[in-house]
């Protein structure tokens, strides 16, 4: 067997089944999986509403450049520092309990928002505490997310959950702004805010009625929590040239590109100069949300992308060419064109990387490399701010962005190039283009 078709197998060794048997939207039709989108995708929304809400009484009130700032810090840095001990968490304990913690803590910030509000009585330090509770609940929530999707759908259906899961959560990230807008002109910020608690509720109560822990298809004991056990699922991690390239993959796109996008569009939206600034803006903003959503719909509809490193690779460049074009473009139709398509290739990029490390990944050790993962694909977002926001104070935001993208796409084609050398090796975990699975032995409770 050469290479390029060899299959990437779990570490279990165990011999993987015939490939491509997940069913479109297999996720939507599990009993146990579709509440639990649904309620994700409800509680990102919630999210993206308390941001909407939030960011605008904090600019009101304090008028602070630097606390502008802090906002995407306190958000991003917490997965950067703490996705990992987080992953060990979800590893040792039951995940449901690890999500209603962190989604407790999003109802407790928006209800002490709610407070200050309400009595007026809002300082910059409390701003900062709550805004780093926010960032910390999650971080905390998404290893443990992960876990809870692979058990629901075990490894078979594993793409089409981690896939629809990303495409709820950009249906959130759309509709939030959009429920928060109306529930800031039509309640006011404080009522608002305090409405924005009952969006984090059914995924809280699902988790109570839910058998599934995240765990319930393991057979290994818990690991402890540490650090000389982190450190060891480092060491592994390293010594796998397809995980190390996914995981750089995800950060290359959060480094270079991140939320920067999203950011600078008024500064977009101007200089494509089609008709009121605030219109083209918002239409901007849709098109570049919608692109995932659109993406993780046809995608999963089609069946054209399987979960490979080559896909995350090309996927991943797509993303990086259609950033350039964009950042150079003077067309507005290009520029909406341009959003679209890098929505459905980032989403591409992120569920494909995610899945194969997810199916890569020892059972035992799945949510400390998944917190890897996610110190990487989110934390690394902050460092967007760098790249194309400060480096854009100086040479322009549209030149700083394509300096990033071709960047981005530099840095993906040596990652692609690590991991078909490293699958090349004598003893090479894998294909660097070859479907990855996993033991489909695994049985749900009660089977």
């Amino acid at each position: 067997m050469t290479a390029p078709d060899a299959e990437l197998v779990a570490p279990s060794g165990a011999a993987p089944p015939p490939a491509n048997t997940s069913r479109r939207f297999a996720a939507l039709r599990n009993r146990d999986c579709r509440p639990y989108l649904l309620g994700s995708m409800l509680a990102m929304m919630a999210d993206n509403i308390e941001h909407v809400i939030t960011y605008w009484v904090l600019w009101q009130t304090f008028h602070s450049p630097v606390l502008t700032g802090f906002q995407v810090i306190s958000h991003w840095v917490p997965f950067l520092l703490l996705s990992m001990w987080f992953g060990a968490l979800a590893d040792r304990y039951d995940c449901r309990r690890v999500i209603q913690v962190a989604q407790v803590v999003f109802m407790g910030v928006s209800a002490a928002w709610g407070i200050l509000f309400l009595t007026g009585s809002l300082h910059m330090w409390e701003a900062c505490v709550l805004l780093v509770l926010h960032g910390l609940a999650g971080s905390l929530w998404g290893p443990g997310e992960q876990l809870m999707l692979h058990d629901f759908v075990g490894p078979s259906e594993l793409p089409s959950a981690v896939r629809l899961n990303a495409t709820f959560r950009s249906l959130g990230v759309l509709f939030g702004p959009v429920i928060g807008s109306a529930l800031l002109l039509g309640l006011g910020p404080t009522a608002g805010i305090f409405a924005n608690i009952a969006f984090y509720l059914p995924l809280t109560l699902f988790l109570f009625r839910t058998k599934f822990t995240g765990h319930t298809r393991d057979r290994h004991s818990r690991p402890r929590v540490g650090a000389l056990e982190s450190l060891r699922v480092l060491r592994e991690v390293g010594s796998n040239p397809t995980l190390v390239s996914m995981i750089v993959l995800a950060g290359l796109g959060s480094f270079f590109v991140g939320s920067s996008m999203q950011s600078s569009m008024p500064i977009f939206a101007h200089d494509l100069g089609a008709g009121a600034v605030g219109t083209a803006y918002g239409v901007l903003l849709f098109a570049n949300g919608a692109g995932g959503v659109i993406g993780g719909i046809v995608l999963e509809a089609t069946g054209w992308v399987r979960p490979h490193v080559a896909a995350a690779v090309l996927s991943t460049a797509l993303y990086g060419v259609t950033s350039i074009f964009f950042a150079l473009t003077t067309s507005y139709p290009l520029a909406l064109a341009l959003l679209l398509v890098g929505g459905v290739a980032n989403l591409a990029s992120m569920s494909i990387g995610q899945t194969v490390v997810q199916l890569l990944a020892p059972a035992a050790d799945r949510g400390r490399v998944l917190g890897v993962y996610g110190m990487s694909a989110n934390g690394l977002r902050a460092g967007s701010g760098f790249t194309v926001g400060l480096l854009g104070a100086v040479i322009g935001v549209r030149t700083s962005l394509a300096y990033s993208a071709t960047a981005l796409c530099i840095g993906t084609a040596a990652a692609g190039l690590h991991a078909l050398r490293g699958a090349r090796r004598p003893g090479g975990s894998g294909s660097g283009t070859g479907t990855v699975l996993e033991d489909h032995r695994e049985t749900a409770p009660g089977s």
